[in-house]
């Protein structure tokens, strides 16, 4: 999707630009991004039932929805907040921004005590800022090493457990004219997550244990450097370079059968399966520096709720968030997206109802996974700096340490600013 949809529901008419502050508390106006990628699996099937429900179960309400592509929700909203027009909730990748400038509730302002303490504990964590819950987290996943089975079988490749097994499998796919022995997509629409992949299997990340940005680390240069030595330079990443290779075409390769490894979430599985294609998961295989028996955290991604202050919206904007975090409504929208819900109790219940052991591969990695720095209020700034810049560390003429050096310094720079 391509153009904002307005998702009206009950109301039939045009979106208007008044917020709850002008309406008594009787419409709450929501803004949430497209999870489909078609008219048949778009979001506004599922806003549109839910809150059908909600006014259905409190006369005189008015929910009032509008939906962006998600390459443009994190700029809508932000245009919204700066001329004040913001909505009572917003669906999108980061909060903290927001939650810095005093413009948020907090969750215990408007959820309940056993509500809040439902989220999942890295969740929670990461959608905290100084020990208080601004940013709700409503769907999460989890990365794992998507192999596939019948080019490994042909390539007599075993699923590899550290960096020096991933080569040699790469490498006997190679031999097998795989395009894609491993699909490595460094491209600017979701760089920092593969990055962030192969950052933590060697021990490093975006942060240090004080909580800092520490993008320019040994251990982060020594990643980029084997990646750029030992996978880009021998061609074992394919014929599009990593920088402008992105998720979405590296997912779609791999649904062609072009590529060998490449990391996912459970919708790519889904979506696999669906095809017939055998595929096999994994943690992320290991740095061989790495001490025997450490065990580096999955990278865990989440989208975040979060509810915006206006004169006479608490009470609605409360019992809507209430509603939206049943267990039934989170648990029907992360099934219909294959993702993971983020409270303790819809999680037990789709366990109840999922025999995929691969699904509980996901939540198990969840539950200790390392989310992005989100509660830093200059996210969203910084990781709009890494996703186009961090795939120029493994060019062939480039070097990892002045790469990552530079993003270190607009990092620092985008930080004072904050």
């Amino acid at each position: 999707m391509t153009a904002c949809v307005a998702a009206l529901g009950l109301l039939g008419s045009a979106l208007t630009a008044c917020g709850s502050s002008e309406s008594g508390g009787t419409k709450l106006r929501l803004v949430v991004p497209e999870y489909g990628d078609s008219p048949a699996t778009s979001s506004k099937a599922y806003w549109d039932k839910l809150t059908a429900a909600f006014t259905a179960a409190h006369p005189g309400k008015k929910v009032e929805v509008t939906l962006y592509p998600w390459a443009d929700i994190d700029r809508e909203v932000t245009r919204m907040v700066q001329e004040d027009d913001a909505p009572d909730v917003a669906l999108m990748g980061a909060y903290s921004d927001f939650a810095a400038q005093g413009r948020l509730y907090a969750a215990d302002q408007l959820l309940p005590i056993k509500a809040e303490a439902n989220f999942l504990p890295p969740l929670a964590e990461a959608g905290s800022v100084d020990d208080t819950l601004y940013g709700l987290p409503f769907v999460a996943s989890s990365r794992l090493l998507f192999y596939n089975e019948e080019l490994f079988d042909r390539a007599g490749a075993e699923p590899p457990k550290t960096w020096s097994d991933l080569k040699h499998a790469a490498k006997a796919l190679k031999h097998e004219n795989v395009l894609y022995p491993y699909a490595l997509p460094l491209g600017p629409e979701e760089a920092h997550a593969e990055a962030l992949i192969w950052e933590l299997s060697n021990g490093g990340g975006y942060t240090d244990h004080s909580g800092g940005y520490n993008i320019a680390s040994e251990q982060n240069i020594q990643t980029f450097r084997w990646i750029k030595d030992n996978l880009v330079a021998p061609g074992l990443t394919g014929p599009t370079p990593p920088a402008e290779l992105n998720r979405q075409d590296a997912f779609a390769a791999f649904l062609r059968g072009d590529v060998g490894m490449v990391n996912g979430y459970p919708s790519l599985l889904d979506e696999a399966r669906e095809k017939g294609m055998k595929v096999g998961t994994l943690t992320m295989p290991v740095s061989d520096t790495l001490r025997e028996g450490e065990t580096p955290p999955s990278v865990g991604v989440a989208d975040w709720m979060m509810a915006f202050k206006h004169d006479g919206n608490r009470e609605l904007v409360g019992a809507f968030l209430n509603f939206v975090y049943e267990d039934k409504n989170l648990n029907e929208f992360a099934g219909r997206y294959h993702l993971l819900p983020s409270t303790v109790t819809a999680t037990q219940a789709s366990q109840g109802t999922a025999t995929d052991p691969s699904t509980e591969q996901f939540l198990t990695a969840l539950r200790t996974a390392q989310l992005y720095p989100v509660n830093e209020p200059s996210w969203l700034q910084v990781s709009n700096t890494i996703k186009r810049t961090i795939g120029k560390a493994v060019a062939p003429s480039a070097d990892p340490k002045t790469v990552l050096e530079d993003i270190a310094q607009q990092v620092r720079v985008t930080s004072q600013r904050k």
